[in-house]
């Protein structure tokens, strides 16, 4: 895997002169455009005229001292998802390609510009963002990092915001996380993915899936990258991260769910970070969740992302079905079945379970646990519908419990060097944001020596 710079070490060169924007943003244009590689799949859109130009105002605002942050001028990549003004937002779907353009940028979008970062251009993505697996019919599917000669899955919906960074196409990628959405992808490519606490981001601007669910978070190469994304989408003060010593974490293991059906690979990488975490002074205890039993009910009529999909997609599903990747389709028509009764009971089981798994978690700093239970599977294995609903629950399985508990969680590679990815994931209580990146930086030193 490439070993491309974090957004400080990005910082300091530009800060030093050792590197300039232009030269960021045409390295990251002659790589998404190299046709050996993955950038005509991971991107539906580059914007390359606008890119380099704003690439040459942050150069000269940082020659008079006026960038307007240290990481101004660093490339980035925007899934197709959020409105970028002037551009059509499609979500990944031919069904949006007669949508006027935006009149204005999506909020997180212009915080992100705002800071100074250059919009390098629109990523790949599962259409409408509903799946885990990254697979998409109308702009094809971006392979994933792992042995791209069999050819993997990348991960979705997210999935080229995780390519775009892993190949060195953008320094990081602003995604959405509504069942593993900035996870899935990140533990799939190596990187780090973040799902904040849904209420610190605001989704003004977003094609939603699900408005209960729908989280915005970073892709990125580091812990403290994300940390860095993550300050700067909820409007927040970049404060210095502090890892904190893996001696003395208080970490819970849920062996409810969560464990069940491991690839091998995965089991296996799994408890040789758990003991790696132990020796370094970690306490781990693992815990039944019984609470993870009522998730399952919940989602059996196809849960909030049904019935909110269907909701906005009610009336174009029926002018433009057509033109749908029916895997999705037929998940938004599973909303039609949903009565308002059914609705509020999903209401008012959700409340009653963050309160119940919020108590049982309160005595450990986070939960652990894999991000997925499976490794990326190849795309020609998933040509066929059952194949493929048996990996996208596999992969969607652990990170939707923790949306489901209006949580925060990120993803950590921790397989060895050319092993296959796999993801640990650290999660915590809706509002523990900051602790859990703290938790993650100071594991991240550790868990993959």
């Amino acid at each position: 895997m490439p070993d491309f710079p974090t957004l400080a070490k990005l910082a300091e060169d530009l800060e030093s002169g050792r590197t300039t924007s232009r030269r960021l943003v045409e390295a990251c244009i002659a790589r998404i455009a190299d046709p050996a590689g993955e950038g005509q799949r991971a991107f539906i859109h580059v914007d390359r005229d606008a890119a380099l130009a704003a690439a040459d105002a942050m150069d000269a605002l940082r020659k008079v001292k006026a960038e307007p942050s240290r990481y101004a001028g660093i490339p980035i990549s925007i899934k197709d998802l959020f409105d970028i003004k002037g551009q059509t937002t499609r979500a990944g779907s031919r069904a949006l390609d007669d949508s006027d353009p935006a009149e204005h940028d999506a909020a997180t979008v212009a915080r992100l510009r705002k800071a100074g970062f250059v919009l390098i251009g629109r990523t790949n993505m599962t259409e409408f963002a509903y799946s885990g697996i990254g697979i998409n019919p109308h702009y094809g599917t971006p392979k994933g990092i792992w042995n791209r000669t069999a050819g993997h899955v990348p991960g979705g919906s997210s999935s080229g915001a995780a390519v775009s960074v892993v190949d060195g196409m953008a320094h990081g990628a602003l995604g959405t996380d509504t069942g593993g959405s900035c996870r899935i992808p990140a533990a799939f490519n190596g990187i780090v993915g973040y799902k904040p606490t849904q209420r610190r981001v605001p989704l003004d601007g977003t094609v939603p899936l699900s408005f209960s669910l729908d989280s915005i978070g970073p892709l990125a190469r580091s812990v403290s990258c994300c940390a860095i994304l993550d300050a700067m989408l909820a409007n927040e003060p970049i404060a210095s991260l502090q890892p904190r010593p893996v001696k003395g974490m208080r970490l819970a293991v849920p062996t409810t769910i969560a464990l069940d059906d491991l690839d091998a690979e995965v089991a296996e990488t799994f408890e040789r970070t758990l003991k790696t975490l132990a020796d370094h002074g970690a306490v781990i205890e693992r815990i039944a969740m019984t609470e993870f039993h009522d998730i399952g009910p919940m989602n059996a009529k196809g849960g909030f992302a049904a019935a909110e999909s269907f909701a906005w997609h009610r009336y174009l599903i029926t002018a433009k079905g057509d033109v749908y990747d029916p895997r999705v389709a037929v998940r938004i028509m599973r909303g039609e079945a949903q009565s308002a009764a059914d609705y509020i009971d999903l209401l008012n089981e959700r409340r009653s379970l963050i309160a119940r798994v919020n108590a049982r978690i309160a005595p450990y700093d986070a939960l652990v646990l894999p991000t997925t239970a499976n490794t990326p599977p190849k795309i020609s294995d998933l040509a066929d519908d059952k194949a493929f609903t048996k990996e996208n629950l596999r992969a969607l399985r652990n990170c939707t419990l923790i949306n489901m508990i209006d949580g925060c969680a990120i993803s950590l590679p921790a397989h060895r060097k050319n092993d296959v990815p796999v993801g640990l994931m650290l999660a915590g209580a809706g509002g523990s944001d900051r602790r859990i990146f703290e938790l993650a930086a100071g594991m991240e030193a550790v868990i993959r020596v």
